[in-house]
């Protein structure tokens, strides 16, 4: 399952955040370093589904009339602060937190109305741009940090005849998700000396900062965005383009009324319905919340996901069953399961995705939607139905 973290200052909003996607029970303040422990929930990105192209809706428990809702992992923890890489406020515990995770949700104050610390000021009066600058440095720093404490081995690494800087790094950087296709990516785009023994902290630092930008992409969340001044907004999608205007406090109050049987609503939806009864306070609260969805086309909060999963990712939805007629599986139950992968993916990387057994017993596979045999170096799109034929079948 991938794993999305929220990243940010105190009292930025993550918790809220967190709350909304999974709606988990976790403490939500509005004062610093609500979140001591970190939670960790399962929230889900949304897709259309492949039953749209069916007489007939699959009626999945993640299917809500075509709309899909394929889970990942989502990881809150506590809010960091200047100084975080060096342990100042709970730095560490997120930071190392943080190295399982594909991709960062940052969420940020964009009213302005906290200081760097998360302590409430004016709104507008602090610039949302320097919460975003100042996390990536912290990022970076913390990453570089763990290369300089394993210097010393690379170095004597490096005496050997056979040595490796690839293989190296890649070894050493594969705790905070670095490939060595990463690796040797990030290298091809820097200048540094052969001789290791010869890097300097400036070199480090570039290499750790590419490795950062590279395996951890971050997707800034505008929180708040319904109080936010508009050149905040504007201003935060200059430094960062995947930047998504978010209320989470909006999109939790939704959840709640969805729950409640209040309105009609899907997480990801631009509009809701009021079904049930309301105050005329109640009314008004959402109708407020109602304007902000209309001007930045949803709360936000499932965007965030799907822009984090989808397009920065680049992860595509594929769909295997056994029957490829009735896209069932051997139950009857029509489009039981969705997998996440990377773009690329050809179906073998699918039969390993449903099971490693699968995907060692692979023969070959059947595009369901043409009823054909497909190659198996075929890459996969978006809503892919595929039956898997494997001697562990």
């Amino acid at each position: 399952m991938l794993s999305i973290a929220l990243a940010g200052k105190p009292n930025a909003g993550k918790s809220t955040f967190y709350k909304a996607a999974t709606m988990a029970d976790v403490d939500v303040g509005n004062y610093p370093f609500t979140t001591i422990d970190a939670n960790r929930g399962v929230t889900h990105v949304r897709t259309d589904c492949p039953c749209l192209d069916r007489e007939e809706r699959c009626g999945r428990e993640n299917c809500h009339d075509g709309k899909r809702f394929v889970p990942v992992e989502l990881l809150d923890v506590a809010g960091l602060v200047p100084g975080a890489h060096e342990g100042r406020g709970l730095g560490n515990q997120f930071l190392d937190e943080l190295s399982n995770a594909d991709a960062i949700l940052h969420v940020v104050d964009a009213s302005g109305g906290t200081d760097e610390e998360g302590e409430p000021v004016e709104v507008g009066e602090h610039d949302p741009v320097e919460d975003l600058q100042f996390i990536e440095e912290e990022m970076d720093l913390w990453l570089a940090s763990i290369v300089d404490r394993n210097w010393e081995g690379i170095e004597r690494a490096s005496r050997s005849p056979d040595f490796d800087i690839d293989e190296e790094l890649a070894d050493l950087l594969t705790g905070v998700g670095a490939t060595e296709l990463d690796v040797a990516r990030t290298l091809r785009d820097l200048d540094y000396p052969d001789d290791p023994i010869q890097w300097t902290d400036e070199h480090r630092e570039e290499l750790a900062a590419e490795i950062r930008a590279r395996t951890k992409p971050i997707v800034v969340v505008a929180n708040k965005a319904d109080v936010a001044p508009p050149e905040n907004l504007q201003a935060l999608k200059e430094r960062n383009e995947a930047t998504i205007p978010t209320t989470a406090d909006g999109e939790l109050a939704l959840r709640k009324a969805a729950e409640a049987g209040v309105v009609d609503y899907d997480p990801g939806d631009r509009d809701f319905e009021i079904v049930g009864d309301v105050s005329d306070q109640q009314a008004e609260g959402l109708e407020q919340i109602r304007e902000v969805m209309a001007e930045h086309g949803g709360t936000g909060v499932q965007q965030a996901l799907d822009t984090a999963v989808y397009d920065v990712l680049d992860q595509i939805t594929a769909y295997p069953v056994q029957d490829e007629t009735h896209w069932t599986d051997g139950q009857g139950n029509a489009l039981p399961d969705a997998f996440l992968l990377g773009e690329g993916s050809t179906p073998k990387d699918l039969a390993y995705a449903v099971h490693s057994d699968i995907g060692d017993g692979y023969l070959h596979a059947v595009d369901a939607r043409k009823n054909m045999r497909i190659s198996d170096e075929e890459e996969l799109d978006e809503g892919d139905v595929i039956k898997i034929v494997s001697t562990a079948n």
